[in-house]
């Protein structure tokens, strides 16, 4: 166990991009020398607020792949969050980590099929940017991403950029139409039963609401596709991120060292029991 997962590093805030009106992306470096610790898409960092708390937030980008910078997309919705969203450019915040088990792209030569919702796309983004940097590695990729409303859809132009490659199957949906919104209507579970599966070929790797994530499993499932082949990032209270602290426990698991990314033939027993 490195000094980088028990203290904090201070890191500035290099950039801030507001993606929506309450949350935003900030590139993080470094403001001493880090090791070379490889940082993988679907994994987490811890952040701490200075007087306020730390929080688990998952890498939204990792330009060098390791942590020498660091992107993070931060939703607003409780203190540290809330503090951590406000930092301004050039502040300094407490990062430790990385933590977690990432997402599993191997084996190559497989179909793609990303499912994200809500802010559930910032753990996803770097995946698919991999996965872009070696596209040929895949067959079909395709990406469906839900949100409210337009309003609260995530990276914006980098989401055109990829409705505007050929070799990429994109599709935004939106709960409810509004006026000027051309693009698909309901929920991602819809869209799911739209696409074209080929089952014993395809990788789902979904995040979002655990709600959107169980019934987007099911209909994976119903199509075919094998539990161990669909892989959920789940949530739960991350506090140490070494799985010693217990907060994170969801039955035989402890998240922030067993997860968050795991296959749904893992998730599914413990997701049905109401208590965990």
């Amino acid at each position: 166990m490195s000094t980088t997962h028990m203290l904090p590093t201070g890191y500035r805030v290099h950039s801030r991009a507001q993606e929506t009106a309450d949350t935003v992306t900030v590139t993080l470096t470094p403001t001493t020398a880090v090791p070379k610790t490889p940082v993988l898409p679907g994994q987490f960092m811890m952040l701490y607020a200075h007087g306020v708390g730390e929080v688990a937030i998952s890498v939204s980008d990792a330009p060098r792949g390791d942590l020498g910078v660091l992107v993070h997309t931060v939703r607003s919705v409780g203190a540290v969050s809330r503090a951590l969203h406000d930092t301004p450019v050039g502040a300094v915040v407490g990062v430790r980590g990385p933590f977690g088990h990432g997402w599993n792209l191997y084996p190559g030569g497989r179909d793609l099929v990303v499912v994200a919702g809500g802010v559930g796309l910032a753990p996803l983004r770097p995946v698919i940017g991999s996965v872009l940097a070696e596209r040929d590695r895949f067959r079909r990729v395709t990406v469906i991403v839900g949100a409210r409303s337009p309003s609260n859809i995530l990276f914006g132009a980098e989401l055109a950029a990829w409705q505007a490659r050929e070799d990429l199957d994109v599709e935004l949906t939106i709960d409810q139409p509004v006026s000027g919104w051309t693009g698909a209507v309901g929920f991602v579970t819809e869209s799911l039963h739209r696409i074209n599966i080929d089952p014993a070929r395809t990788t789902a790797l979904l995040c979002g609401p655990e709600p959107m994530m169980r019934f987007s499993a099911r209909v994976l499932l119903d199509r075919g596709v094998p539990a161990t082949d669909i892989q959920v990032s789940l949530e739960r209270n991350m506090q140490c991120g070494v799985g010693v602290c217990g907060h994170c426990q969801l039955g035989e698991l402890l998240l922030c060292r067993d997860g968050p990314v795991v296959d749904f033939a893992t998730a599914e027993p413990l997701l049905r029991v109401p208590e965990l």
